[in-house]
């Protein structure tokens, strides 16, 4: 195998597997980015977890504690394709642990109200289905088959949340401004999570020559808010953004400029939220030494009988 080889499966659109010869700056872009999506997979959890024993009928109890049980493994499938490429789990959730690796920077909003639980799902699940139907193409073959059943089941994810805002926007005037006001905070977070503009994003123009990333972040951009938009209308909700309008020569909708001041912010974890965020994954790690040391000393043990 060599960069030759490489090269040519790349060209060819073909999958690379964890085997196959591959230059170390595709394998550390693979481990940043599949880690990055793994870590906020389970940090995800929790604004929607702390909703599970306040969500207003035991029906909306059970149908978010399974969101929450399927954002866990959808962490478990990432782990193991990043483990695929040489780094262990362990030490993934080490960075994560140490702040040195990040997870999305969406998990670093507060969620004051149910109907946060609704733009959750419909919007940040909405933003993360259109960057990741995409990457069910990637062209590592462990990230790209993981991606198919995770976009299943989040395309349920979506249908969940924007069921619930549904709810609410046909329910009482009271219930009608509490899934407007979720909008209002949700929009502009879920815009900036396709990541920076074009022009200021590293990473974006490599990553689509190796076959990882198939559309830019403007361009996943763009396709979100023509998805979404028409969705709000239906709910009789109003995007906060006074330059939001059809563009019948282009096509698609002109939108405002998200505030990239505060992406920064989020995305350096400034703030009280991802101290905390960070915290319960820790707390929950350390409750979990003894799963792991029982676990581990069972595998040796069967080990141990079939070495005999």
């Amino acid at each position: 195998m060599s960069q030759e080889h490489f090269d040519a499966l790349i060209e060819a659109d073909e999958r690379i597997e964890p085997d196959d010869w591959m230059p170390d700056d595709y394998r550390n872009t693979l481990v940043r980015q599949i880690a990055q999506h793994a870590h906020s997979e389970i940090i995800g959890m929790q604004p929607e977890g702390e909703w599970i024993t306040r969500a207003p009928s035991l029906r909306r109890k059970a149908i978010l504690t399974a969101k929450v049980q399927d954002e866990a493994g959808h962490g478990l499938y990432l782990y193991g394709a990043a483990e695929s490429l040489g780094t262990p789990r362990a030490e993934l959730l080490d960075r994560l642990h140490a702040k040195t690796q990040k997870y999305s920077s969406i998990f670093n909003y507060p969620t004051p109200e149910w109907a946060d639980v609704g733009a959750i799902g419909w919007l940040v699940d909405g933003a993360a289905i259109m960057n990741q139907v995409p990457l069910c193409r990637c062209s590592y073959g462990p990230y790209g088959r993981a991606m198919v059943r995770i976009c299943k089941e989040e395309s349920f994810h979506q249908r969940q949340g924007y069921q619930i805002m549904l709810s609410l926007s046909q329910g009482t005037p009271e219930q009608h401004a509490m899934a407007q006001r979720a909008l209002d905070r949700w929009w502009w977070p879920s815009i900036m999570m396709f990541g920076p503009p074009d022009a200021d994003s590293p990473n974006t123009g490599r990553s689509m020559a190796w076959g990882i990333k198939r559309f830019t972040n403007d361009e996943l951009r763009q396709n979100f808010v023509d998805a979404t938009v028409p969705q709000a209308e239906l709910l009789g909700l109003t995007p906060p953004d006074d330059a939001l309008v059809w563009n019948a020569e282009r096509g698609h909708y002109d939108f405002g400029e998200p505030d990239w001041d505060e992406f920064a912010r989020m995305v350096r974890g400034e703030g009280e939220i991802p101290d905390l965020r960070i915290g319960v994954r820790r707390a929950a790690h350390d409750d979990g030494d003894w799963v792991r040391a029982a676990a581990a000393a069972y595998a040796d043990k069967q080990a141990a009988r079939s070495a005999a």
